[in-house]
């Protein structure tokens, strides 16, 4: 978007409900009633409905469900997270794009929000499925001063960040599934992805991945899914504003970030933990479609491993694999 283009939303910000004369936009952005009247045509090409009446101005009535900077950023109250913002309308991985970003110096809570991925990548290699203009697809640079087995506490408070992002906007509760999955009434709906550049005594920085699945209809899922999945839109039957739930999904995690680094991951691993599907279940464990343990649900370490007590009374500590809740 120009910086024509947003100026002139944020005069309609500014102005509330009211008109926001072509004298003022013309004054603010230095040129000409044509030029300005050529902007508010490019902004009604992207779906923002903007009426024009004569000796009163322009008025804006609605914003078209978009994940731009400026609609994010006008909502967005955080001290780290997100106050870079990089939107695209495509690309292959924003995950790809945060982790060139951050190798090239880029600044801690640097985030990229994408509409379409056309490369977008899950847990073991496995495909992320990302249609245009109904998901959120995000990746968020951090440079935490931790050691490197310490780096998967990040995905844990990444998942805590989603579900209450979730709870602020619908009446849905959703729950986590180890080590990466939040789901709602046990069907996906949203998966992470961290990744991370470190030396043996320390990181360079994480990249946070986060996919939720927001408007997504049921005809747009993939026939062939591993694990049920779901939207928001299908839960409660309305769509949800997506560049609104963008922020506050930032906005939490920028807390809990924020909490982590002043207090460690204890806050974070009892929230986490407080919302795990398996609390107080049996749970069975394993790699490749074939079983390898199971027990009942004990929580997770400091790590974020999974810790099992098993049948006999002993205990197991599982670092990968996929859960299933009996």
């Amino acid at each position: 978007m120009s910086r024509a283009a947003a100026v002139i939303l944020r005069l309609f910000r500014e102005a509330g409900s009211g008109f926001v004369s072509g004298e003022l936009v013309s004054r603010e952005l230095q040129m000409s009633r044509t030029a300005v009247w050529k902007h508010i045509n490019g902004l009604r090409e992207a779906g923002y409905i903007i009426e024009a009446i004569p000796s009163r101005g322009y008025h804006l009535l609605s914003t078209p469900d978009i994940l731009s900077a400026e609609e994010v950023l006008q909502k967005l109250r955080t001290t780290r997270i997100g106050r870079h913002l990089v939107c695209l309308r495509e690309t292959a991985s924003t995950n790809a794009d945060a982790f060139r970003l951050a190798e090239d110096g880029a600044d801690e809570g640097t985030t990229v929000i994408a509409e379409e991925q056309s490369g977008g990548k899950g847990r073991r290699g496995r495909v992320w499925s990302s249609p245009s203009g109904v998901n959120l697809y995000c990746s968020v640079v951090l440079r935490p001063a931790i050691m490197p087995h310490e780096a998967p506490q990040l995905t844990f408070l990444s998942a805590v960040a989603v579900a209450r992002a979730i709870e602020q906007s619908t009446a849905l509760k959703p729950e986590i599934k180890w080590p990466n999955d939040v789901l709602i009434k046990g069907r996906k709906v949203a998966g992470l992805l961290n990744e991370m550049s470190a030396e043996t005594d320390g990181i360079n920085f994480v990249i946070l991945g986060i996919g939720v699945n927001l408007n997504m209809t049921e005809a747009q899922f993939p026939a062939d899914l591993r694990t049920p999945a779901t939207s928001l839109l299908l839960e409660q039957g309305r769509p949800v504003n997506r560049a609104q739930f963008a922020a506050r999904m930032l906005e939490e995690l920028d807390r809990l970030y924020t909490g982590f680094l002043a207090q460690g991951f204890g806050p974070v691993r009892d929230e986490w933990q407080q919302r795990c599907n398996a609390g107080g279940r049996e749970i069975v464990v394993s790699e490749g479609g074939r079983e390898t343990v199971r027990g009942m649900f004990n929580g997770i370490d400091g790590d974020g491993a999974l810790l099992l007590r098993l049948p006999d009374g002993t205990a197991e500590r599982v670092i990968s694999g996929d859960v299933r809740v009996i």
